[in-house]
């Protein structure tokens, strides 16, 4: 006859009293230290995880304008030195100029006080006025305020008698929050930089060169490395048939999207010499043709770069020049009785 099966061994656990106490009394400290944490709320205080965003004061402080025109004559100035300074202001730079058109500019002096007030110095002493727009990304931004050696052709050139204050805002953090996310936005090149490397190499080197983004859209890849300063308030247009004469809407598709949207504006008023407001003043800078280089060019351009050839640089800066001149015909500062918040901030 089969013997019964014999009980199965309990678990280690549980093989002998002492062994038995001592382990759960271990396992009850472990099993209270475990759902103490578990069942612990978590710390609500923190304030890096829940602590909302810093407020940035944009309060309208100060207000500037550029005026912008077209030169379809040759463009040249008159050699900026300490006896020709004066003259060279007044002076016209082609023949038969075009007006684009006004553009008024809120700044945000609470928030970035060195790089306003080095922006509105540089538009109180004129020396913007008679420079060229030198850069336009359709669809983008377009830039201006280059430094150069020669200002003959259009370049800023800053007198030493211009005492301009070092911008340490340019290595704070908290200068870089705003955003370009939408045109009109008005911000200090720092990542699209390009002056004159002679310019930067001097000890009293100031960085005066600036962007205003055109939209349709945002420009992500400017943020957190250019510094958003002001914003773009109003502005007077020119006359519809004197815009009509240089809108390249045979260009491109994006031109000619410009162009359609201008017209649109324009038959929905009343009056046929429609004065455009300050966005379509940027709109009509950034439809006009730049110079955009074939596949090959840009290809025999990567290849000299990559062998260290410095051409290669040089020959960068003429890409996304403008065909038709573009400048800054007159600057100055507008006076600001009630600081205020600007309607369509970024």
């Amino acid at each position: 006859m089969a013997s019964p099966l014999s009980p199965i061994p309990p678990p280690p656990f549980f093989s002998s009293t002492t062994t038995t106490t001592t382990l759960t009394r271990r396992s009850l400290l472990l099993s209270s230290t475990l759902s103490t944490t578990l069942i612990a709320p978590p710390n609500l205080s923190s304030s890096n995880s829940l602590s909302p965003p810093p407020l940035l004061d944009t309060t309208i402080t100060d207000r500037v304008f550029l005026d912008f025109s077209l030169c379809p004559t040759y463009f040249r100035t008159v050699p900026y030195t300490s006896t020709t300074a004066t003259a060279s202001e007044s002076t016209p730079l082609c023949s038969d100029p075009t007006p684009l058109g006004r553009l008024v500019i809120g700044l945000y002096g609470n928030l970035l006080p060195l790089t306003v007030s080095t922006f509105k110095l540089m538009c109180t002493s004129s020396s913007y006025k008679n420079t060229l727009v030198h850069k336009i990304f359709p669809g983008q931004f377009f830039q201006a305020g280059r430094q150069g050696r020669n200002r003959e052709y259009g370049e800023v050139h800053l007198l030493p008698t211009l005492d301009l204050p070092r911008n340490t805002e340019t290595v704070d953090s908290k200068a870089f929050l705003l955003k370009h996310s939408r045109a009109g936005v008005v911000s200090l090149c720092l990542s699209e930089n390009d002056d004159d490397d002679e310019v930067k190499l001097d000890s009293d080197y100031r960085n005066v060169e600036f962007l205003i983004t055109t939209g349709p859209g945002p420009c992500p890849q400017l943020d957190n490395n250019n510094i958003v300063f002001g914003t773009v308030l109003e502005g007077i247009g020119v006359c519809f048939w004197k815009l009509l004469l240089y809108i390249p809407f045979s260009q491109s598709l994006g031109a000619f999207t410009h162009f359609i949207w201008m017209l649109r504006n324009c038959l929905a008023t009343t009056d046929f010499h429609v004065q455009i407001s300050g966005l379509d003043v940027v709109t009509a800078i950034s439809s006009i043709p730049t110079y955009k280089p074939s596949e090959r060019i840009r290809q025999l351009n990567d290849l000299a770069e990559f062998f260290g050839d410095e051409r290669a640089q040089k020959g960068r800066t003429l890409w996304n020049r403008p065909l038709k001149t573009v400048y800054i015909s007159d600057c100055g500062e507008l006076q600001v009785t009630n600081p205020s918040m600007s309607p369509s901030l970024p």
